[in-house]
């Protein structure tokens, strides 16, 4: 997952092992210096290429869980261009991660690759470091998008694998045709 001779830093070590010990199923990552929705892949399959789109197996479910987030959010939605965040207006306010720029060792990535949770990137704003003051704002304009993004994890299929007996199984396969990434069964 990480180019050779990488340091991965102690906690982002503890986050990776925090991420497979609960079944987490949804996640987002919160950033600034843009206005849009990022999904995976976040790499691009080929690494001398910038700005490749990289589409996971599941890219239509991702389509749908950043167009969740962005069609909320107030200023994403807003069809102008000449706003923060406008350049991203004719894709509805989302991108693959990579057609936007490619890079190595991102959660989205790792969480979908090597976790059960489907993990969008927010940039919630352009400023990268907003002011103390406007963050209240930033906060109004992301908390409807937010929840609309959570009540995505009753999307889908959901269930229990058990054995004849009732008995829950842990870590079995789950498969669906027609997409080659499998998930497996909590705890």
């Amino acid at each position: 997952f990480f180019p050779s001779g990488f340091q991965v830093a102690p906690e982002t070590k503890a986050i990776m092992k925090w991420l497979r010990s609960i079944p987490f199923v949804l996640s987002a990552s919160l950033h600034g210096g843009e206005l849009v929705v990022t999904y995976p892949y976040d790499y691009s399959r080929h690494p001398m290429e910038e700005k490749m789109f990289s589409p996971t197996p599941d890219e239509k479910v991702f389509k749908m869980l950043a167009k969740a987030y962005a069609d909320a959010h107030p200023v994403i939605s807003d069809r102008s261009e000449l706003r923060c965040g406008g350049n991203f207006v004719k894709r509805g306010g989302i991108i693959n991660g990579a057609e936007w720029y490619s890079f190595t060792g991102g959660m989205a990535d790792f969480n979908y690759l090597h976790t059960n949770c489907f993990e969008i990137t927010v940039e919630v704003g352009c400023e990268k470091f907003p002011l103390e003051e406007e963050l209240f704002t930033i906060w109004h304009e992301n908390k409807g998008a937010l929840l609309n993004y959570m009540e995505m994890v009753h999307r889908g299929i959901k269930g229990i694998v058990s054995d004849k007996f009732g008995n829950p199984i842990k870590n079995a396969r789950i498969s669906v045709r027609g997409i080659q990434h499998d998930v497996t069964t909590g705890n």
